[in-house]
């Protein structure tokens, strides 16, 4: 690790939403089912008009909207056809119009963070960068002891334009409840902008990225490559080599893609008992899979802390549910906050809303789908007003995890996997197997 001096990054205020127009449309909505009109219809009107303002604002951003974007990805699959096709485009448009940083400008970045004789770190160095992301991008180089290493360079400026974006994004909140019901999108977006501090904090990435390197040295299963060097705008780690998840989703064999998706469930399974840390932004361009067939994963700038390992009330609630207890199960989701309080629920119309997502766990092996997916997003866009998911709520504490959670099975739905969920989740969940292991309460 470098031990070139430090310098402070401050970390932001939270942000508050901003409705956008959302009174006017949903009194045209009302006014539209007194006239007779379907609700079916009127929520699909709605929604449609909604998307196109989501789309407009998004067009006009570049890093913030990216960050967002691949926070939610689970919903990809899961939005009505109509809208999806636009929502591919704008996030498309908005890769496409981020190029890449001038040669002048990163030879001036490396001169600040490694000085004037930068270049005598390097046997050589590939100016043009082999991937961009909202942050940063990164160049392939061979260290001065002739190891192969990625090279990530920060956006000069890049902090002060995500929180910039951000501050518009915020205007989405109330959008995106009209557009995904169920989604606490303020939440999302709270979360996100308290971890950008984080992820501009390169030394923190590069703590947690050797944390992982370490635990993971010659696994079997995994790849992580560890850092060689790290400065404020820069992290030099080891090449890793292999095919993007991205692409295994495009054109994977089934074999590829079921061994793909399980390696991915235990990767997150497994990483808070075994490193005390989850990794937290888990879309298809922060996987590969190497060449030995192991699942290797890059950037850490984002990571959950969790050193008393995985939340055992998870596995615990989910084996209760299995059991048919449901009145147990109710009595957990209120005292660890998911329900809130003097909120009568239906217990029917919840192990309705429950069942499909912890299915995975009953069965010895099971197939994610964009099918499955888009009924489940049909369950939770229900109008109505008893809609069990408009009762759930989503304690603060369990946002990045459930934000985890979503993510993943977005990947898992896109790589259409099939596989032993289950055994995963009975090795690496604790309070899933045990059943004297009493439910947490927090």
């Amino acid at each position: 690790m470098s031990d070139l001096p430090r310098r402070a990054v401050t970390r932001s205020a939270k942000l508050a939403t901003l409705p956008l127009g959302f009174a006017g449309r949903t009194a045209l909505g009302i006014g539209k089912r007194l006239g007779g009109k379907p609700a079916e219809m009127v929520a699909q009107e709605i929604q449609q008009r909604t998307a196109e303002q989501v789309f407009k604002v998004l067009g006009e951003l570049k890093g913030g909207a990216m960050k967002l974007g691949q926070a939610l990805s689970i919903f990809e699959a899961a939005l009505p056809p109509e809208i999806v096709g636009p929502y591919r485009a704008t996030l498309t448009k908005l890769q496409d119009s981020a190029p890449p940083l001038p040669t002048s400008t990163v030879h001036r970045v490396l001169r600040e963070q490694l000085g004037d004789d930068w270049r005598e770190n390097f046997v050589s160095f590939d100016d043009a960068p082999t991937a961009a992301a909202s942050i940063g991008q990164v160049h392939r180089a061979v260290w001065h002891d002739g190891r192969t290493v990625a090279v990530k360079i920060q956006y000069p400026g890049a902090g002060k334009a995500l929180l910039s974006d951000f501050n518009q994004l915020s205007r989405l909140g109330t959008l995106f409840g009209v557009l995904l019901p169920g989604l606490d999108i303020k939440a999302v977006l709270d979360e996100l902008r308290e971890r950008i501090a984080e992820e501009l904090d390169y030394f923190k990435e590069a703590e947690a990225q050797h944390a992982f390197a370490m635990e993971f040295k010659d696994d079997p299963d995994f790849c992580v490559p560890d850092v060689i060097a790290a400065n404020e705008q820069l992290l030099i780690t080891e090449w890793m080599d292999g095919t993007p998840l991205s692409r295994i989703i495009t054109g994977g064999t089934r074999e590829q893609r079921d061994q793909a998706g399980l390696l991915l469930v235990r990767f997150l399974f497994s990483s808070p008992a075994r490193v005390g840390m989850l990794h937290a932004d888990p879309h298809p361009g922060n996987f590969r899979v190497t060449p030995d067939g192991r699942l290797g994963v890059l950037d850490f700038g984002a990571v959950n802390h969790l050193p008393d390992g995985y939340p055992s009330v998870f596995g615990a609630l989910t084996r209760i549910f299995n059991q048919g207890d449901m009145e147990t199960v109710v009595q957990g989701l209120r005292d660890t906050g998911f329900i809130r309080p003097h909120i009568a629920v239906d217990v029917d119309a919840l192990r309705g809303f429950l069942a499909p997502y912890i299915e995975p766990t009953r069965v010895e092996e099971f197939t994610f789908s964009r099918e499955w997916l888009q009924r489940q997003a049909a369950t939770a866009a229900d109008m109505r007003s008893n809609n069990v998911v408009r009762l759930l709520n989503l304690p603060p504490s369990y946002v990045l995890i459930h934000r985890v959670h979503a993510a993943g099975i977005g990947v898992l739905c896109q790589l259409g996997t099939t596989a032993r969920f289950r055994d995963e989740v009975i090795r690496w969940v604790p309070g899933f197997a045990d059943d004297s292991e009493p439910l947490p309460t927090g």
